[in-house]
């Protein structure tokens, strides 16, 4: 048996949210089908935000009530605060995401709150998801954990602190965000290994962006830490509207590339991740695409190990 990573596609999320056109709701739905036949066990498919935020995602609703609907697929969504939680969880989401900025400029930004402020709104989330009757998964996302364009460094104690914070809370799992792609790989492993001295095993996932091309060295350090969960964006798509700077997430094509090749299993379809990509170009042809797999075509060389 091959060990398992996992991989979440935050494309229709985290991509789409910074693009320059709207993809309208049945090209969404085409494009998330089109990922899942490819293989890709989780999507993040949505945040419900105000429309007036981020109008890309005013469809969110619809979008989590006809995602559930594909078999296998496992449905995450993003929400800020409790009141996006009860729609996730009313649409029939698998699992939330809730932002939580480590640096204060970008909380402030993003939720105008401070980080500890955020992290009581987790606190007053978790026991209403927990009381309802059917289970939804929580995860809690430390953004700005390896730097920030608003701030600038961001000490690792401060991301322990809230990391911490969240735990306590009783979050089924933290992840660290590099939100605007400013990490190392030494910082990679130091802060993964900072956190979980304090939280153990709830920290499971990173979410990475290649902002400064460290993207997939990055993911690898996590590996060498004993992360097995990424966040990764179909064509490198995504950017935070309030994170100044911000480029696109690790390029899920080239993260497969590079998994499957070392001998991971991701469960995911190489040739039919690039199909899905072609979905999103024919919906959004205007809109930059990423990606040193599709640009130089699958080589010859590439097995998955059995």
């Amino acid at each position: 048996m091959r060990e398992k990573v996992t991989i979440c596609e935050v494309g229709p999320r985290d991509g789409l949210q910074m693009a320059k056109s709207r993809m309208e709701t049945a090209a969404k739905i085409r494009w998330i089908k089109a990922i899942a036949a490819a293989g890709v066990p989780e999507i993040e498919v949505g945040s419900f935000v105000p429309p007036r935020v981020i109008p890309a995602m005013a469809d969110t609703e619809e979008i989590v009530r006809q995602s559930v609907q594909i078999p296998g697929l496992f449905v995450v969504a993003l929400v800020p605060n409790l009141r996006g939680a009860q729609a996730a969880y009313a649409a029939g989401a698998h699992r939330i995401t809730i932002p939580v900025s480590v640096s204060e400029g970008h909380s402030r930004s993003n939720l105008n709150r401070t980080p500890m402020e955020q992290v009581g709104e987790v606190r007053g989330i978790v026991p209403w998801v927990r009381e309802q009757p059917r289970r939804m998964e929580i995860e809690a996302a430390c953004s700005t954990a390896f730097g920030c364009s608003i701030d600038g460094v961001v000490p690792t104690e401060k991301v322990v602190e809230v990391a911490t914070g969240l735990a306590e809370t009783g979050v089924d799992s933290v992840s660290l965000c590099d939100t605007v792609g400013y990490g190392n790989p030494s910082q990679i492993k130091e802060v993964v290994r900072a956190v979980r001295a304090a939280i153990g095993d709830k920290v499971q996932r990173l979410h990475l962006h290649d902002t400064m091309g460290l993207g997939l060295a990055n993911a690898l350090a996590g590996l060498e830490e004993g992360i097995r969960k990424f966040d990764s964006s179909l064509a490198g798509l995504g950017g935070c509207p309030y994170a100044p700077g911000a480029s696109g997430n690790i390029v899920t094509e080239d993260l497969v590339f590079m998994l499957e090749s070392m001998g991971f299993d991701t469960g995911i379809d190489l040739q039919k991740l690039l199909a899905a990509r072609r979905v999103l170009q024919e919906s959004i042809p205007e809109e930059p695409v990423h990606g040193q797999v599709p640009k130089a075509g699958i080589p010859k060389t590439y097995r998955k190990a059995a």
